[in-house]
């Protein structure tokens, strides 16, 4: 596809685009871009079309393209820390996650929406390399190698920083047992 966006054929760049958008925008929200999230997306991927010169053959789109999302998300989240502190980026995280059905058993929902706080909150205390190897990993659904190329970290780095991010959560959240349904400890 990448061959036929630079043989000049604009409805391949319009196919990446589709293809890469849903992802694209989560990683934004994820990583505090918030009601900026769409902006971020549309600059990023003015801005992997102007450097598609210096993507690599060989090289995974979805990877290259979410840490330039990742670098847009970073640069307006710093802007809007500036004039807005903070607020912002939780609010964006809590916002990024799935939809609870209106089906479900509210006990439940109540029990996944404090989940989802307790979590986020504990994310917002982690440093930001951990905070972003926790996202790639794990709020995108990336697999290890992919998370490693979007950031641009060796493999070995990624495990080392997601198991000492994955130690620190689990010392901010000692009432949730990770892999359960947000169930408490006795």
């Amino acid at each position: 596809m990448i061959a036929r966006v630079r043989a000049g054929e604009p409805e391949a760049y319009a196919e990446l685009v589709r293809a890469h958008t849903g992802i694209a925008l989560r990683a934004a929200a994820a990583l505090g871009a918030g009601a900026d999230a769409e902006d971020v997306v549309q600059q990023a991927f003015v801005k992997a079309y102007c450097a598609l010169g210096r993507f690599r053959d060989g090289m995974a789109f979805r990877p290259w393209l979410l840490s330039i999302v990742a670098n847009e998300s970073r640069n307006t989240v710093r802007a809007a820390v500036r004039r807005n502190g903070l607020a912002g980026r939780e609010a964006a995280l809590v916002e990024a996650g799935p939809v609870i059905p209106e089906s479900a058993d509210p006990a439940l929902a109540t029990l996944e929406t404090e989940r989802r706080g307790a979590l986020v909150a504990a994310l917002e205390k982690l440093g930001e390399e951990h905070r972003l190897v926790v996202t790639y990993r794990y709020l995108l659904e990336m697999d290890e190698r992919e998370t490693a190329q979007a950031l641009g970290w060796p493999r070995g780095t990624v495990k080392s920083r997601l198991n000492r991010a994955l130690r620190k959560l689990e010392r901010l959240l000692p009432d949730f047992r990770p892999g359960d349904g947000g169930e408490r400890r006795e």
